[in-house]
């Protein structure tokens, strides 16, 4: 998890910029980027640790494969389930906020054990392990997406 609280550090100083649109780049703000990328790692976080280690079961899934071999995730090519989607009043003190409240929600992973897993729209069952895998990536790919909008 070093690796994503590094990340987020970095995100974390985009805050300033969060009304910063680039319609070339993306149709949603420097906000949005970083909201989703909080609502994402928190609730895969709380799917985690609410999860059941011993009803896990890996999964062979081509998408994860073809994903982890290329090292990113193409632009535009999925669609975020309704539950990591912000809302529309983004402001720096809700970001302020949410970063508190992931960092607080992190604190815990270490404790969770090694099969507690999160079950992804497409690449199937992550455990413990894949999942901070997944969490990097993706949060590394939104990353890119706000340093693009802010140039």
């Amino acid at each position: 998890m070093q690796k994503l609280l590094l990340l987020l550090d970095e995100l974390e100083t985009k805050i300033p910029f969060h009304k910063k649109t680039n319609p070339s780049i993306s149709n949603s703000s420097v906000g949005w980027q970083i909201e989703h990328s909080l609502k994402t790692i928190y609730q895969i976080v709380q799917a985690v640790k609410n999860s059941n280690p011993e009803a896990y079961k890996w999964k062979f899934s081509k998408n994860r494969l073809l994903i982890s071999v290329i090292g990113f995730i193409p632009r535009g090519k999925a669609k975020a389930p309704k539950v990591v989607l912000p809302d529309e009043n983004i402001t720096e003190e809700t970001l302020k906020n949410n970063f508190q409240k992931v960092r607080t929600a992190i604190q815990e992973w270490n404790s969770f054990d090694k099969n507690a897993y999160f079950p992804h729209p497409y690449f199937k069952n992550l455990n413990k392990k894949a999942t901070e895998w997944f969490l990097h990536l993706h949060t590394k790919h939104h990353f890119k997406i706000v340093k693009d909008i802010c140039k």
